[in-house]
């Protein structure tokens, strides 16, 4: 078997001149770097469950108090000053093991993600030619960047999801939120946002490739309107109004937004 691990101080080869299997050793250290750091996030974010967790559940503490004072105060629940409930109530022993292993999956996951990104970077930027590796660095930073913009966007509106949905089931229903289904709900609309917000890079690579063309673009504005506000309330989890326009408006604005860099870059 040959050695798939670079010697330090060797001079590594181009990628033209690389082998199958040199290129299979690069692909297998890379990854063997991306799984122990991500392991190693996993046990900081094990470590710092109780700071995740208390980020994660501030936004059910965001409720509206309107909304609370219609229902039945929870037994053992406390409210926190700012007029919302603060507690997650388990229904199975395995429930707490469960939310923990979850936590550390999601919290290494966002940890590692710089060091990942970074070494599928390096791993395709090689065989990249100059004018691609030109446009391939800003086109990773701002994805990356988009989407922890729109993970923060699913974030800061989860409490008017929140208070939504509670609202719809009226003041004689008390809410007794499982940890399980209530952390999947965060995960997904943080992820969903943040691949949702990948909208200009996807349309600005189109124009660069002249697929389409931004001057067809702008004449089918109306259009792109009325799809991005439909697909924004079906793809949206928590199916809350205040939610879907939070997603609708960026990527209205993201589409003008791709027209203009398209005819900029065209340029």
């Amino acid at each position: 078997m040959t050695i798939l691990w670079t010697a330090k101080g060797k001079a590594k080869p181009s990628p033209e001149a690389m082998s199958v299997g040199e290129h299979l050793g690069e692909l297998r250290r890379r990854t063997i770097v991306c799984v122990l750091t991500f392991a190693l996030a996993a046990v900081a974010a094990t470590i710092a469950y109780e700071p995740i967790l208390h980020v994660l559940i501030r936004p059910l503490c965001g409720v509206d108090a309107t909304a609370l004072r219609q229902q039945s105060v929870v037994p053992g629940a406390h409210v926190s000053g700012a007029g919302g409930t603060c507690s997650l109530y388990v229904t199975s022993p395995l429930d707490g093991l469960s939310l923990r292993v979850k936590i550390a999956l999601f919290g290494g996951l966002v940890l590692a993600a710089p060091i990942i990104l970074y070494q599928l970077w390096q791993f395709v930027t090689p065989g990249l030619q100059s004018r691609e590796r030109k446009y391939a660095a800003p086109f990773v930073s701002a994805a990356f960047i988009l989407f922890l913009l729109g993970a923060a966007t699913a974030y800061f509106t989860l409490p008017h999801a929140l208070g939504f949905l509670k609202s719809v089931g009226g003041p004689s229903l008390q809410a007794i939120y499982d940890p399980i289904p209530y952390i999947g709900l965060i995960v997904l609309m943080m992820v969903l946002f943040g691949l949702t917000f990948q909208f200009p890079v996807v349309l600005v690579s189109l124009e660069l490739a002249r697929v389409v063309t931004s001057a067809r673009l702008l004449r089918s504005w109306r259009w792109a309107v009325i799809i991005i506000t439909a697909v924004s309330g079906i793809a949206t989890p928590s199916s809350d109004p205040f939610s879907m326009l939070a997603l609708a408006v960026p990527l209205i604005f993201f589409y003008f937004l791709s027209i203009a860099i398209g005819k900029l870059c065209g340029r």
